[in-house]
């Protein structure tokens, strides 16, 4: 990137090569529409979450070719090309589900109206962004459903790259939990960030006791203290010596947490420090803390689960051609089939507020709502322009947790099934 902030060169050779011949052969201004979708769910999947589209209006504001990125191009493109690059900017418009929603097979996350050239180049800017942030919010979505009203602390930097992490720690957050220990998601996105001392802490120091003592000296008897560096129940007794029965929290990194917690929480209580929390953290993932629901937990930090998604890094999305020129277009290959026309979707619900099915449909029909319908895609970029006034990161958390309430109680379960929402297509 250069010093501007650039993210052009987040897009692909293919997209470019596919651009330059566009330009020559007199394609590259036909009036095209993309759509950005999944045909399926990860296996084991019932929803997805869609994550990430703050971050892509973000990085379309600042998708320029300048200096740094043309010359690293030079060579691999004609001087046409180059001179395309340098005066682009993205002059269409953007259509898409808004953070926190729920997305099913075919849901027309985000849809690009613009010349084939502006829209063709975004493909992978768009895509990269959707298929991680949708990954991992659908990720956290069940880890968050699976504590119930416990809170979760994200803490898996160390298991990603450095701005994966970041972007981790944001759609964490959008999914429901509490806190990050990731302090550039805290500066960036206004994340809350918490975090606890490592084992490195109690080892720098000749005893537990020491090093327990001077955490509570400079954090207050508040603070959380990591009490399974050597043996539980030794830790938990000096915890409470070095900050008293007002201890905020001990954490357990280790061993069957299950046990380890019932055996804590009986000897907090026997010392006084009733109040006192218990975290429980180590390769927790949706499973695990569904396992300790009946035990006495206060609060999980999940690591490497929920910032690799889980088992599913990837959303699976794709990005299709459906629109040239106002005449439908699809790709017919076998088990990658898509449908063709610009679309859109709303979601159909009981008056009880229980959701029953997506309906995906033709922008350019009708179809009919009822009185407890939503439509599901708003307007995001209106002639290259992010609009003002769109849902903030708070307000796609608030989305998402009334969505899974909506969400039929099958479809909240961890085990292999159906579509939580089954997606329907019109005279498909």
């Amino acid at each position: 990137m250069s010093g501007n902030g650039s993210t052009a060169l987040l897009t692909d050779m293919y997209e470019l090569t596919m651009v330059a011949a566009a330009l020559a052969d007199g394609t590259a201004d036909r009036q095209c529409t993309f759509e950005l979708f999944a045909r399926r769910l990860p296996d084991g999947r019932r929803y997805g979450v869609v994550a990430g589209t703050g971050r892509v209006l973000e990085s379309l504001a600042d998708f320029r070719f300048g200096d740094e990125e043309l010359a690293s191009l030079q060579g691999g493109l004609d001087d046409r090309m180059l001179a395309w690059l340098k005066d682009y900017r993205f002059s269409g418009d953007v259509d898409g589900y808004p953070e926190g929603e729920l997305y099913f097979p075919g849901s027309p996350i985000l849809t690009v109206t613009g010349t084939f050239a502006d829209a063709c180049v975004l493909e992978t800017l768009f895509l990269s962004i959707l298929n991680h942030d949708s990954a991992i919010a659908s990720a956290a979505a069940r880890m968050v459903t699976a504590a119930g009203s416990r809170p979760l602390i994200e803490m898996g930097s160390r298991r990603t790259h450095e701005e994966a992490a970041v972007s981790a720690a944001r759609a964490a957050y959008l999914a429901g939990f509490a806190t990050t220990s990731n302090l550039e998601a805290a500066r960036r996105y206004g994340v809350p960030a918490a975090g606890t001392a490592a084992h490195a802490w109690i080892l720098l120091h000749d005893d537990e006791l020491g090093a327990f003592s001077a955490q509570v000296e400079a954090l207050g008897t508040d603070t959380t203290l990591l009490v399974d560096t050597y043996d539980i129940h030794r830790g938990i007794e000096l915890a409470i010596e070095a900050a008293g029965p007002e201890l905020g929290a001990i954490r357990i990194d280790s061993g069957d947490l299950g046990v380890m917690a019932h055996q804590a929480r009986e000897q907090l209580d026997s010392l006084g420090a009733v109040n006192t929390r218990i975290v429980l953290s180590g390769d927790l993932d949706e499973y695990a803390i569904a396992s300790l629901r009946a035990e006495p937990v206060d609060s999980y930090g999940v690591g490497t689960s929920v910032v690799t998604g889980s088992g599913a890094p990837t959303a699976g999305m794709v990005y299709k051609l459906v629109e040239v020129d106002g005449r439908p277009v699809a790709k017919r290959s076998s088990s990658k089939e898509s449908r063709g026309g610009r679309k859109s979707a709303l979601r159909r619900y009981k008056p009880t507020g229980t959701a029953v099915e997506e309906v995906v449909h033709l922008a350019s029909t009708t179809v009919e709502r009822g009185p407890h319908d939503r439509v599901l895609p708003i307007p995001l970029v209106r002639g290259g322009d992010a609009l003002p006034d769109l849902p903030t990161l708070d307000e796609g958390r608030e989305r998402l947790r009334q969505a899974l309430v909506s969400v039929p109680w099958e479809g909240l379960k961890l085990s292999k099934g159906e579509p939580a929402i089954p997606t329907v297509f019109p005279g498909a």
